[in-house]
């Protein structure tokens, strides 16, 4: 019989930002119930604790790695010849560099399922300021950020802008005492969403990036007007261009462009590097470069544009 893949979920964030709590609540929940072992990797030690009892109740057993250089290979291989899991959980300490997860080998049937961070909405500022590199670090490949302990005067927009800016595709999760909250950007758009031209100050290009990623279908058949500078790329024909600006998420050495494609026959003629203003109707539609649906601007007028005085989107 052939071996079935034993899924892999990574849990990663800072002390005391909820992994224990996620994880023990989760691993006793029916649905998450498997005939087969689960393997609990802890490499960190926080102020909660597991009901070892109770977790082998759960048909789960944990083994604790305490030191950075222990989290090899060997050290997987014997894990998984002792208990034979049939899933693993990895509770992971993000101070020993979520890059070396990614870097150790697994054992043969190993198969990261899920890469899911916990946030402590009340200390993300703290950490943000002070170990901004890491929580990016933790982000760029998480398929899920859970933000818990949300208060109504947390900024939560800024935080889900802080991540979307790094991993587009990671779903954003706000949870206070009460359960999950929803509609975040709900009356937070800086800009009229009903004029007939929505303008898009050069402060809030971030913010309308961001938002119209995750709730593309308010912005289609609307008109925007913003200025961006000029990109093209080989994997776009001469009747395409990218309007976009440069976006820091860490320091001055951790930007990257962000914006939509743009179609207009005036594109073969702009020059790269160059700043316009751009007024296009919005579209959803398949792109290749997109690897499947996005938006698409249809510019109906692009003007020459002076250099602007924030020219650097700012994620933080």
């Amino acid at each position: 019989m052939m071996k079935r893949d034993v899924p892999v979920y990574l849990i990663t964030g800072f002390l005391e930002s909820g992994k224990t709590q996620f994880l023990d609540f989760t691993i006793h929940q029916s649905y998450f119930q498997i005939p087969d072992k689960t393997l609990l990797i802890l490499c960190e030690e926080g102020e909660e604790e597991y009901d070892e009892e109770s977790l082998k109740k759960m048909n789960t057993v944990i083994e604790i790695i305490e030191d950075p250089e222990d989290f090899n290979a060997d050290t997987l291989q014997m894990l998984n010849k002792k208990h034979q899991p049939g899933r693993v959980l990895v509770e992971y300490n993000p101070l020993w560099s979520v890059d070396k997860f990614y870097q150790t080998d697994m054992p043969r049937y190993w198969d990261l399922a899920q890469h899911i961070v916990t946030v402590d909405a009340s200390t993300f500022q703290i950490y943000m300021n002070n170990m901004k590199s890491l929580f990016m670090e933790m982000i760029r490949n998480a398929d899920l950020v859970i933000f818990n302990r949300c208060q109504d005067e947390h900024p939560l927009a800024n935080f889900r802008r802080s991540v979307k800016v790094v991993n587009s595709r990671a779903e954003v999760v706000f949870e206070n005492e009460e359960g999950e909250i929803d509609d975040i950007f709900q009356d937070e758009m800086p800009y009229d969403m009903n004029a007939d031209i929505i303008d898009i100050e050069d402060i809030d290009y971030g913010i309308w990036y961001v938002d119209m990623m995750d709730n593309l279908d308010k912005y289609v058949d609307k008109t925007v007007r913003f200025k961006g500078q000029v990109l093209k790329s080989r994997e776009l024909n001469a009747g395409f261009f990218v309007p976009g600006r440069m976006a820091m998420t860490c320091c001055a050495d951790d930007t990257q462009f962000i914006g939509y494609i743009c179609k207009n026959p005036a594109a073969k003629r702009l020059r790269i590097g160059s700043w316009v203003t751009v007024t296009a109707k919005v579209k959803d539609e398949f792109m290749e470069v997109y690897n499947g649906r996005g938006p698409v601007l249809y510019a109906i007028e692009i003007e020459a544009a002076e250099k602007p005085e924030q020219e650097l989107v700012y994620f933080g």
